[in-house]
């Protein structure tokens, strides 16, 4: 009895009645969290660290047991290695595959390591290391696009475009200004990310499976072994907490959130009724019965994606909606989807590499911008110089856009006799003032589209890329990833 039981269920003593085979199958993890094997190799590696500073291995047996789940690890990590894990034909998840890998490679002393812990820990444990990783791999992505987009911008020079509000044309800005803008929605999900990295870091090994250790173990050891802060503080918590897979998911909606509207915005400018942007063929695709199409796939799968990344965070948040402490089978269906987000890391190389091959039709959005009264403004701004009560001056403009609509020019266009109808406070001076550097030059405040402002705020946000990719870099580093 005692060999059968060994070599069944991790579980088995208590049961007489084996399981119903369709519902064995049905509520194996293994299908899905054999992504975890490196994780789980080396949380337990930092649990043998934590016995064998409690007495419970020698130092041969831990560095036995090491050796064995490097190896293991190695084993599977290619594809036919990673198959050889999904259909493993008796494991019920990745702990019950590990144990029993280690023990076909060491014997009993396989069975040790799993003294003073439980699968509720290691599953924390190993989800927070896996979300950590993937946390860094976007933030490098993200840095990467940003990276892309400043230079385009620095490529972009004084170009100018049109810009929108309510898509309708509104005022000329730097095409480096517009671009910059996406570097900041990126920055801050960057900043969400590692928020999220930075609450998640607290290790659950030594929680036991609801009322922490039965040993007296230093959990500050697995805690360091694994690059985490420190050890969680309640054990209760630190077995049920899935918070950092929602806050993750979460984050990375804003990610897809941003990354479409940068995709609509380049999908938009590539049509011919823009003519502003010039899709890489490389980046996109033919159709296949008009020979003339070059289509934006990948701009319109990009905006497709964020609906995955907001369903994965909308069906865990429905998964711990009510859950009572602590651990619950439910928290197995939160792996799934933090799995289907592992999408992103590759979707933001791809986006980098687009980025940085657009091209722009830099004469086309300059003539744009030169068209439409989008210096009106500008002109207000000047009579507001002369004096003019700013809600007077906009009065006074628009009276003098409806002339010109009539007459079929722009303001510019006006000359000084027919705008002193609308004002006496129209001198020669207010060409100067209209023109479509001057429109942009007016703008000269801190996150406004002046070109000196604009060649700043350049700088500046490579900076602030660079610093986010040291951060990255030191993080990973104390990680060990």
């Amino acid at each position: 009895m005692a060999d059968e039981q060994e070599s069944g269920k991790m579980w088995a003593g208590r049961f007489r009645e084996p399981l119903d085979p369709e519902f064995e199958a049905w509520q194996r993890s293994i299908v899905f969290d054999w992504r975890l094997l490196a994780e789980e190799a080396a949380a337990s590696k930092a649990h043998a660290a934590a016995l064998c500073a409690a007495g419970v291995l020698t130092e041969v047996e831990r560095r036995q047991l090491a050796e064995a789940l490097d190896a293991i690890a190695a084993e599977h990590a290619t594809e036919a290695g990673q198959a050889a894990v999904r259909d493993h034909a008796t494991a019920e998840d990745i702990h019950h595959f590990v144990e029993l890998k280690l023990v076909e490679k060491v014997g009993s002393l396989g069975r040790k390591l799993h003294t003073g812990r439980s699968r509720n820990e290691q599953i924390a444990t190993d989800l927070r290391l896996y979300v950590r990783a993937c946390i860094q791999r976007t933030t490098r992505g993200i840095a990467d696009w940003a990276g892309a987009l400043v230079e385009l911008a620095r490529q972009a020079g004084d170009a100018l475009m049109p810009s929108y509000t309510h898509l309708q044309r509104a005022e000329p800005v730097l095409v480096a200004h517009w671009l910059l803008a996406y570097v900041e929605m990126a920055l801050r999900d960057a900043s969400r990310l590692q928020d999220c990295a930075a609450r998640l870091n607290l290790c659950p090994l030594g929680s036991g499976p609801i009322a922490g250790a039965t040993l007296k173990l230093d959990r500050s050891i697995a805690a360091r072994e694994l690059g985490f802060a420190t050890p969680t503080a309640n054990s209760m918590d630190a077995t049920s907490d899935r918070d950092f897979i929602l806050e993750y998911l979460q984050a990375l909606t804003f990610v897809g959130l941003h990354l479409s509207r940068f995709a609509e915005e380049i999908t938009l400018f590539a049509t011919a009724e823009y003519g502003f942007v010039i899709l890489p063929e490389s980046f996109s695709t033919g159709s296949s019965a008009m020979p003339q199409k070059k289509n934006p796939d990948l701009t319109e799968l990009l905006r497709a994606k964020v609906g995955r990344l907001n369903g994965a965070a909308q069906t865990v948040t429905l998964q711990l909606k009510g859950l009572p402490l602590a651990y619950n089978k439910d928290m197995q269906e939160t792996q799934e989807p933090a799995f289907a987000a592992g999408f992103m890391p590759q979707t933001l190389s791809l986006v980098a590499r687009f980025t940085a091959a657009l091209q722009f039709n830099f004469d086309r959005m300059r003539e744009a911008a030169q068209t439409g009264y989008l210096n009106a403004m500008a002109a207000a701004t000047y009579l507001v110089y002369k004096g003019v009560p700013f809600r007077t001056a906009h009065e006074k403009i628009g009276n003098a856009v409806r002339f010109a609509l009539d007459k079929g020019v722009e303001l510019g266009e006006l000359s000084l006799e027919e705008l002193r109808q609308f004002g006496s406070e129209f001198d020669a001076d207010f060409y100067d003032a209209v023109t479509l550097e001057a429109t942009l030059d007016c703008h000269d405040v801190i996150g406004g589209t002046a070109r000196a402002r604009v060649a700043q705020a350049l700088n500046e946000t490579a900076a602030r890329i660079k610093a986010l990719t040291d951060i990255d870099t030191r993080e990973a580093a104390h990680a060990g990833a």
